[in-house]
């Protein structure tokens, strides 16, 4: 009997390992999800596709069977990558680290479209690398922890909001996809998910310093419940809050406050007088 696209079949003696919990395996099960996932990425025939922690192969399937002209998979667990071309004739799995991997290559594959069930422990540094290391891809569809999705999707002003919110929103879009209940994993986690779209900005609307703003957005928000002036007193005098006025920003408001374009500005004054 033919099991559905992407079903996972580990309670029925599949020959799959358990999952690992170092590797924050989550393994998706549910066929209807896998195809509602897959489905916001509209492959067509021209697209090559770019699957991070395939896992199973709950996605693999959909992916296939929409008919991209390449299929890219990449996997972290031995086993599980030399399993997938089996299960999936037409996957290429290659043996990888996604946390260690230069994600500006990925720039030689224009319009390349990403999608994965990303690990909850690695998903905010993952996406961090992706959105500020990669500009031409075409989109990017990920399932993340429900809390991750609020924090990437949030607006200036939330408690959601913060130094992951404002440094991928100044290189990328989110847009929020869709709720994820636990049951729809083996095993189960204690918590929702959630799947977002990023869509990669122009290079134009692209910080012109990243690493200082990196470095800007962590001294900040690790005391974000303190004033701007106050966080930033050995440089914040008359002529830095006078530039900063003439872009919305003042002394008294706190980090949560400004726009990720605002924390462009800032970081570009303040690029001589912060240590990298």
């Amino acid at each position: 009997m033919t099991r559905p696209m992407g079903h996972d079949t580990t309670e029925r003696g599949d020959g799959f390992a358990p999952a690992k919990r170092s590797l924050g395996q989550n393994f998706l099960v549910d066929p209807n999800v896998s195809a509602k996932i897959v489905a916001q990425l509209r492959i067509g025939p021209e697209d090559t596709v770019i699957e991070i922690g395939p896992g199973r192969g709950a996605l693999s399937g959909h992916i296939l069977a929409a008919g991209p002209r390449a299929y890219l998979a990449l996997e972290k667990d031995r086993e599980l990558a030399a399993r997938l071309p089996r299960e999936h004739p037409g996957a290429h799995p290659a043996l990888v680290d996604a946390l260690r991997l230069d994600w500006s290559r990925l720039d030689a594959l224009d319009g390349a479209k990403l999608v994965g069930n990303l690990p909850y422990n690695i998903a905010s540094p993952l996406l961090w690398d992706i959105c500020s290391q990669a500009s031409r891809f075409a989109v990017g569809v990920f399932m993340v922890q429900h809390e991750v999705a609020l924090r990437l999707c949030a607006a200036p002003g939330g408690r959601q909001y913060g130094a992951l919110t404002a440094w991928t929103s100044s290189f990328a879009r989110f847009d929020y996809c869709f709720k994820v209940s636990p049951g729809v994993f083996r095993p189960q986690p204690k918590v929702d998910s959630a799947v977002v779209a990023v869509t990669p900005r122009a290079s134009k609307e692209r910080p012109e310093d990243p690493a200082g703003l990196a470095t800007l957005l962590k001294r900040l928000f690790s005391m974000r419940r303190k004033q701007l002036a106050g966080i930033l007193k050995p440089h914040w005098d008359e002529a830095l809050a006078q530039a900063c006025a003439g872009h919305g920003i003042e002394g008294r408001v706190r980090p949560e406050t400004l726009t990720p374009g605002q924390f462009q500005q800032l970081a570009k004054l303040l690029k001589t007088r912060l240590p990298s």
